[in-house]
């Protein structure tokens, strides 16, 4: 310090280098740090030289921080200039105010002073001048209170709600507060709580109108559906115009159930729109009312209200949905009576569906302001138990179920299957009464001692009543609301409504049970109702029908011969009239089937009754086939019936050329005519095999169906079956096969509702194998015919050769008895099969009959004894009425008869003659034919060596033999 002290110039250097090398040093140590080092280095150094250069070091430092300072002061001399300024003006402001507070005090003091002396009288004015003042506002809360009942009817006229309540509560708190003992305002006072009570049924009947009317106003037309009531009915799902509008006004609310709690939201915070229509906003004007409830102190009635008229409001808008339904029809120009008009349910459920979603989202709505209010103490509120959206669906399925109890009358059909007997279907111990009947206290009644509804004059009056009724496009006899209003009904009562509605319900069921987040396996309430009525009342109901349906149609030894009309043939597209019975399963085919894409779920129910139907029916059909074909004891047996229901000869029969084009002609559907070499060619084979098993001996009576009717009833049932068959085929490839590995669960409703339940191979081919044994059936009456027409003409044909004479001088020229009484039995068969079979059906029966007479014919000459020239004109003439008679019948020309009629020419000539011919013109008929030819001759002339006789034949061998070679050999050469 010595050194320093001796140089204070030093000093001032060293501390100024230290101000400006601040920032940087400060990095590494402090300004104290700093120049303490500078003073320990010049203190501690003995050197003289060393200090000179920290002295030169240290004034070098000096001048560079002395330019900085004046450079600095240069460049910042306005600001400093402008600082001191304002600095100089606020310290004279400072002293003016001093002063001035100075001069106040002073002022006060005297003040006091001054006031001490008055103190009584001052104090007197004071309690003056709040006596006024609680006069003028005691003045003014009368005031207020004398204008309340005409603010409040302007706020409840714009519907202002809210306003109008908390100036209400205001003016009663006033009325009973401050001004409870002003006698003048009694009257006022009366009126105002009159007004309060008033204010709250107000309130209570606008909560309900928009939760029940205002909610679903906009919903006025079904939803628009994809495909048919029988179809799919995939349904638009996006929301309805109401529902939009609560979505958009509830957008920002979390609904929830009672025991959740909404957070610390003040119910204070509700806001009055007061411009504009209040009403606009659905969900903000029951914002509204719910908090002019909660200052009424009226929330534990409001929700009491709530719950007990929810029904109510419900069934009321079942009926004004069903008055629109049908105000919506009669602007179409449809009346509830045309074909009991079951769209107009599925329109009225679709419409009622919709709506109850609207009123369950205003509720949810409520539920969340209700649960605020709960959860608030602001408003002291008495503990009230809230309702749930458990119970509002829980109502919606309550009243559903009613809708439902009427459409699908209930009560008649149950009674109904009670008196017909427990069915196949039906579970005794499922007691489905709990769930139609509404849930009512029982009271006791008073009956009357007698009453003159059963007489006959109240009956024929509620009949005609009735009748008029339903003229005017009413049902039934009308009921009546509790407000006298008629009830209306969209369709007649019915169990079958089930099937138009039933996929629509189901969708609503799984909406439910998602709403309501059912745990897995439960079930609601509408889906039991659903299931326990179809399982024990509809199912049997369809059964007892189909029975009913089949036991009318099948009824009686007529059923067999009863046919459809003409009208009813026009309707079908049906060519040929089929039995009633068969288009009476048919229809019960198709409403099962109907049944099975209606209600997808209950599928295999309907197919265990179409397949026992199928089995009734098919054993009614073989019943009567064996009533037709099979009369008498077992060895009393009709040929053509034993011989189609043998299988090798009807394998056989079915393996011929004819068999084969008749089934070519029905895959064409052609009617083209064919030569008749052709014919030939098809039908030599089956007359050779005819010929040989029925042409030795004669037919008895009783093995021919000599009665046109029965070949008719078998046509009938030939053209029945086979189109039937054709019908369970087509409805067999419309059933969805299940996949081996897929496996089968029992029906329900987890899957999509209008989705038909896969079905196993075991019945579909329980189905197949049931339409094979219907075309086998079929195939076998056509059999029968065929072969009937063919045993009929051997039956007629030969007793002619076997107990005929035809070896005298015959001078009548008549055909013989027997070919009279063969045409005329093949007239009648024609007659009856020409309306009961198709066209190629028909020349399957009677194509290729000539050969077959002229086969017969021919093969019966060796049945003869003997004949004369006259018995052989005789036999022409046979032949000639059987040509005849069969060229009307078929429309073509037989000429195989004409080949009999040569034969027969043939007989004629000697036997030399006939075997010079054979050289001659060749051969014309077979070696067995020559042979009967030439022993007829020889047993027709007597004294014929029988040497002679056998030489001729063995000439006739060789000559057929040589005939036979140079035929080969020419084949050969070809």
């Amino acid at each position: 310090m010595t050194y320093f002290s001796q140089h204070p110039r030093l000093l001032m250097l060293s501390t100024k280098m230290a101000a400006v090398q601040r920032p940087r040093a400060a990095k590494q140590q402090s300004e104290t740090g700093l120049l303490m080092s500078v003073i320990r280095t010049l203190s501690a150094s003995e050197d003289f030289e060393q200090r000179e250069v920290e002295k030169q070091r240290l004034e070098k430092a000096f001048k560079e921080c002395d330019s900085k300072l004046d450079k600095l002061v240069k460049e910042n001399y306005d600001d400093l200039t402008a600082t001191v300024n304002h600095f100089s003006t606020i310290s004279t402001s400072i002293h003016t105010c001093r002063d001035r507070m100075q001069a106040v005090r002073q002022n006060l003091k005297s003040c006091k002073s001054l006031l001490r002396c008055k103190r009584d009288e001052l104090r007197k004015l004071w309690i003056e001048g709040i006596e006024h003042k609680q006069i003028l506002s005691l003045l003014q809360q009368i005031e207020n209170v004398k204008q309340t009942p005409e603010k409040l009817d302007e706020y409840m006229a714009k519907k202002h709600y809210l306003h109008a309540t908390e100036l209400l509560v205001s003016a009663v708190a006033s009325l009973e507060g401050t001004l409870s003992g002003v006698e003048a305002l009694r009257d006022v006072r009366a009126e105002l709580q009159n007004k309060k009570e008033q204010m709250h049924e107000v309130l209570i009947e606008e909560l309900h109108r928009h939760l029940y009317i205002r909610s679903t106003a906009q919903v006025n037309k079904p939803l628009r559906r994809q495909g048919s009531i029988k179809g799919t009915a995939n349904r638009d799902v996006s929301p309805s115009p109401a529902r939009k509008l609560l979505q958009q006004g509830s957008r920002s609310l979390d609904y929830m159930s009672p025991g959740v709690a909404s957070g610390d939201d003040d119910p204070a915070q509700v806001q009055e729109n007061m411009e504009g229509d209040p009403e606009a906003d659905s969900v903000q004007f029951m914002s509204v009312l719910v908090e002019s409830l909660s200052i009424l102190q009226k929330i534990p009635e409001t929700v009491e209200a709530i719950k007990s008229r929810m029904e109510k409001e419900m069934t009321l808008i079942v009926h004004r949905t069903t008055s629109q339904v049908l105000d919506n029809a009669e602007q179409r120009g449809e009346t509830a009576t045309q074909q009991n008009q079951p769209r107009l349910l599925l329109e009225l459920f679709e419409l009622l569906f919709e709506k109850f979603r609207c009123v369950a989202q205003a509720h949810d709505a409520v539920l969340m302001f209700l649960q605020r209010i709960s959860n608030s103490a602001s408003h002291g509120q008495a503990e009230f138990e809230l309702y749930g959206r458990e119970d509002v669906w829980s109502r919606i399925q309550a009243v559903l179920q009613l809708v439902l109890n009427d459409y699908l009358d209930v009560k008649n059909t149950a009674s109904a299957s009670q008196n017909q007997g427990p069915s196949a279907y039906t579970d005794a111990a499922v007691d489905i009464s709990t769930y139609f009947t509404k849930k009512r206290h029982q009271k006791v009644k008073k009956y009357p001692l007698f009453k003159f509804e059963m007489s006959s004059h109240a009956i024929s009056m509620n009949n005609y009543l009735r009748e008029q009724k339903r003229k005017k496009g009413g049902l039934g006899e009308p009921d009546l609301l509790e407000n006298g209003t008629e009830v209306q009904y969209v369709c007649e009562p019915g169990a079958k409504n089930i099937t138009v509605i039933f996929n629509t319900l189901q969708r609503f069921v799984k909406e439910i049970e998602v709403t309501l987040q059912y745990s897995s396996g439960a079930r609601c309430q509408l889906h039991d109702f659903l299931t326990e009525y179809i399982k024990t009342i509809f199912l049997g109901q369809v059964h007892m029908d189909v029975n009913k349906n089949i036991q009318q149609a099948s009824r009686g030894a007529e059923a067999l011969k009863l046919l459809t009309d003409a009208q009813t043939m026009k309707t079908m597209g049906l060519q040929r009239p089929l039995l009633q019975s068969t288009i009476t399963v048919e229809r019960c085919l198709a409403e099962l089937r109907e049944l099975m894409y209606a209600l997808p779920a209950y599928s295999d129910h309907f197919l265990s009754m179409i397949c026992k139907m199928l089995q009734d029916y098919r054993d009614m059909c073989q019943s009567a086939y064996r009533g037709v074909v099979q009369r008498g004891s077992e060895e009393q047996r009709i040929i053509s019936a034993t011989w189609a229901k043998d299988e090798d000869i009807s394998r056989l029969l079915r393996s011929l050329p004819n068999w084969q084009n008749l089934e070519n002609r029905r895959a064409r559907k052609d009617d083209e005519v064919e030569n008749p070499e052709a014919v030939r060619a098809r039908n030599t084979k089956e007359s050779d095999l005819l010929t040989n098993n029925l042409g030795d001996s004669l037919i008895p009576k009783y093995e021919v169906l000599q009665d046109v009717n029965d070949l008719r009833v078998l046509a009938n049932l030939h053209e029945s079956l086979e189109w039937f068959a054709g019908r369970i085929r087509s409805f067999n490839s419309t059933l969805p096969l299940a996949s081996p590995g897929m496996g089968l669960s029992p029906a329900s409703s987890d899957s999509s509702p209008s989705d038909l339940q896969p079905v196993s191979p075991a019945t579909l081919a329980s189905l197949t194998s049931l339409a094979r044994e219907f075309q086998d059936l079929a195939e076998t009456c056509l059999l029968v015919l065929h072969l009937e027409v063919r045993v009929h003409c051997f039956f007629f044909l030969l007793p002619m050769a076997k107990q005929s004479n035809y070896s005298g001088n015959l001078e009548s020229t008549d055909p013989d008895p027997l070919v009279v009484k063969l045409n005329k039995d093949l007239s009648s068969i024609e007659e009856s099969l020409t309306t009961s079979l198709n066209t190629h059906k028909f020349r399957y029966i009677f194509e290729g009959l000539g050969h077959q007479m002229s086969s017969i014919l021919v093969n019966s000459t060796q049945y003869f004894n003997r004949i004369s020239h006259s018995g052989i004109k005789k036999m022409c003439r046979n032949i000639f009425a059987l040509q005849q008679n069969l060229t009307n019948i078929t429309m073509s020309r037989e000429v195989d008869l004409d080949h009999a009629r040569q034969y027969y020419e043939t007989l004629y000539m000697t036997v030399e003659e006939i075997l010079n011919s054979l050289v001659e013109q060749g051969v014309h008929f077979t070696e067995l034919e020559y042979v009967n030819a030439l022993n007829l001759l020889q047993r027709s002339t007597p004294g014929t060596d029988a040497k002679a006789h056998a030489a001729r034949l063995w000439r006739l061998k060789e000559i057929m033999a040589q005939k036979v070679g140079n035929q080969n050999a020419e084949m050969t050469e070809i």
